[in-house]
């Protein structure tokens, strides 16, 4: 796919993922996620976190935002969540927007790659794990399809050897009636029949 093509895509799952943070009420920040490990507070305190590191990434700006693995020190929810990672999200999308970004090297969490692939990861986190906190809280999480085949073809292209080691869980069997969404949710170790 044309990296251009991938701008639009990146903005539109940015933009879902933040209504999915605008329904997240305060009494559900304790709940359970798809996400095993983490509470729907940590795991928006990711997400707020994401949106930062794919930012600098996407601008090459190598530093603390860059060098640090996900979750280094613990997700803590910052108090203003509600207003700062909505932009953060939007800062994402803004920052891919540059057809610089797509090219070249850059690094995330400490871990050097194409910009390419980094835009494809971005991507990936923010509707995933956009999709983990719509499970947990009770809400729909529906992306175009454009978004999941480009999510889909990302995760397939790791997959396709067995699960692999940091990228989300192993895969999950799923029926062939499966939307294109719910084929990623699956590839990225998440039963997408699940409910809150």
């Amino acid at each position: 796919m044309d990296m251009n093509d991938m701008t639009p895509l990146v903005s539109k799952a940015c933009a879902r993922t933040t209504d999915v943070l605008a329904g997240v009420t305060d009494d559900q920040l304790d709940a359970a996620t798809p996400c095993e490990k983490l509470t729907v507070r940590e795991l928006v305190a990711h997400v707020g976190g994401l949106g930062v590191a794919f930012a600098a990434a996407a601008r090459k700006d190598f530093g603390e935002l860059t060098d640090s693995p996900p979750g280094d020190g613990g997700y803590q929810l910052d108090a203003d969540w509600r207003s700062q990672y909505p932009a953060n999200l939007a800062a994402l999308a803004n920052a891919w927007r540059d057809p610089a970004a797509w090219d070249g090297m850059t690094r995330v969490g400490g871990v050097d790659l194409p910009g390419e692939v980094c835009g494809m990861v971005g991507l990936t986190e923010v509707v995933v794990h956009g999709w983990d906190v719509a499970v947990a809280t009770g809400q729909d999480y529906g992306v175009d399809d454009d978004v999941a085949e480009a999510v889909h073809a990302h995760l397939a292209s790791f997959t396709a050897a067995g699960p692999v080691e940091g990228l989300f869980d192993a895969a999950v069997e799923i029926g062939p009636d499966a939307t294109v969404l719910e084929r990623a949710v699956a590839l990225s170790g998440r039963d997408p029949r699940v409910r809150a």
